[in-house]
């Protein structure tokens, strides 16, 4: 079924498509997000991960731009990034070319609305190994493959 579900959403992505209204950059890391935190995980997975980060855009809470959400909180010589690859000191390379293409287009169709946003609005996620402090201050949605989503209670748009 999963080799059935990633062959329909590849069949389906078309660079002739007409552009979205997102920047080569913002899409670039959408992907990145998308390849460093999911590469993983079944496709419902990589989707919920990309949704978390449109839904932070869309949120006055964070910043305006998918870049500028997935680089939040970086500061040279600190670890304390919103999504740990971008601050872990690794080189920040998508070597595995399968993968690289499947986290672009889960990106590609999640900003064209190909999908449906799985998360109910979801600003947060952790690996289920861990239990960070912020997460008893949030509304629980799921958990989708090795990761816990969460929202705020209420929006702020």
């Amino acid at each position: 079924m999963e080799g059935l579900l990633f062959s329909l959403l590849l069949s389906s992505f078309s660079p002739e498509l007409p552009p979205s209204s997102v920047s080569d950059a913002d899409m670039l890391c959408l992907t990145k997000n998308i390849y460093f935190e999911a590469r993983d995980q079944d496709l419902i997975g990589q989707i919920a991960v990309a949704y978390v980060t449109i839904n932070r855009v869309k949120d006055s809470r964070y910043p305006d731009t998918i870049c500028e959400v997935v680089k939040q909180g970086y500061k040279e010589g600190r670890r304390d990034c919103q999504f740990s690859w971008y601050c872990d000191g690794k080189p920040d390379k998508m070597l595995e070319a399968r993968e690289r293409v499947i986290s672009h287009a889960v990106a590609q169709s999640v900003i064209d609305g190909r999908f449906t946003d799985i998360t109910e609005g979801a600003t947060h996620y952790h690996a289920n190994s861990i239990t960070p402090y912020w997460s008893k201050s949030l509304t629980r949605i799921a958990a989708i493959e090795d990761h816990t989503f969460y929202r705020w209670e209420t929006a702020s748009n």
